[in-house]
């Protein structure tokens, strides 16, 4: 954390440079806080899949190292997020293309016979993409029905307060990767393993933070409410079937690092098909992507299945 950065005084979180109140109390930040000038930065963004790098004049790069679409120079102003560090790669790219082979290989019975032997990669490439490490305290008050105690009727109502703490939560700031890619390659990442400079890979592509920090921060007060109400449904709504789960969550001490995090994003194709996948860039075994299904095993389960259920119904109408 800059040293340069004070709290509030109130709720003890991190005020940044251009923050004229609290972000989660609203208090006035001290009137001898240093305000920077607004910086206006300049972002390539791809008009396919949204994802933004840093635009260079030297190299003027027309494609979108993602999806090869169409970039645009777009125009951001202060206060934008900045990365803060860097996780290295500990996964090169062979394992990379064993653990592509190894997923292909794993995926069941209702995928071509042949996906893992015949897949054919197109692309391998390295992308630090950018997410938001958080640390909170909050007060949650939650109301919700549940079938406890409900008597004659299917639902009782219920209400609570408690105090959580979020630790090390990670939200991904990601547009080059999917929210469904983010979630399941991102709990194989070392977040102890930072560093201030990109180790382990030579020509990754590196993602910019593009969202503004109002947008930011917004995008994660409303990931803490998610955690909060998925925290609420476990732990605290008592009884087997619950229903309008509703949460409300003050918070303090927010605090807020944003890291660039490793991944390596594959096109591969099957049968003139292109498909893609995403491995963390530290743990082989944190894999997703998509891949094709086999249309005739399919429609002979579904045969069998058709099969097995007029057979049933002939013996019942002969008993």
């Amino acid at each position: 954390m800059n040293s340069a950065i004070q709290n509030c005084n109130r709720c003890e979180t991190p005020l940044e440079q251009g923050d004229l109140r609290c972000s989660i109390c609203g208090q006035v930040s001290p009137a001898d806080r240093q305000v920077n000038e607004l910086l206006t930065i300049q972002v390539m963004r791809c008009q396919g899949c949204g994802a933004a790098t840093a635009y260079d004049i030297e190299h003027q790069a027309p494609s979108c190292s993602f999806c090869d679409s169409v970039m645009e120079v777009e125009t951001l102003e202060d206060p934008q997020e900045q990365t803060g560090g860097y996780l290295p790669f500990t996964i090169d790219q062979d394992e990379a293309r064993r653990a592509m082979r190894h997923w292909l290989g794993s995926l069941g019975w209702f995928r071509p016979s042949d996906l893992k032997t015949a897949a054919r990669l197109e692309q391998l490439k390295p992308l630090w993409w950018v997410g938001w490490v958080f640390d909170a305290e909050s007060f949650v008050s939650w109301t919700a029905d549940s079938n406890q105690s409900s008597r004659r009727s299917a639902w009782a109502p219920y209400a609570g307060q408690v105090d959580m703490t979020f630790d090390d939560m990670l939200v991904s700031a990601s547009r080059g990767l999917s929210g469904a890619e983010a979630s399941a390659i991102g709990p194989g990442c070392d977040l102890s393993t930072i560093r201030d400079e990109p180790e382990g890979a030579n020509n990754a592509s590196i993602e910019q933070f593009d969202l503004q920090r109002s947008q930011a921060r917004q995008q994660i007060i409303n990931a803490i409410q998610e955690l909060a109400a998925d925290r609420v449904e476990a732990q605290h709504v008592p009884g087997s079937r619950f229903r309008k789960v509703r949460v409300s969550v003050v918070l303090r001490k927010l605090i807020t690092r944003r890291v660039s995090l490793p991944a390596w994003v594959l096109a591969y194709r099957y049968k003139g098909s292109l498909y893609r996948m995403v491995i963390c860039g530290q743990d082989a075994t944190r894999v997703t992507g998509s891949a094709p299904y086999s249309i005739a095993r399919i429609v002979l389960v579904a045969g069998m299945a058709i099969a097995a259920a007029a057979m049933l119904i002939a013996a019942v109408a002969s008993s």
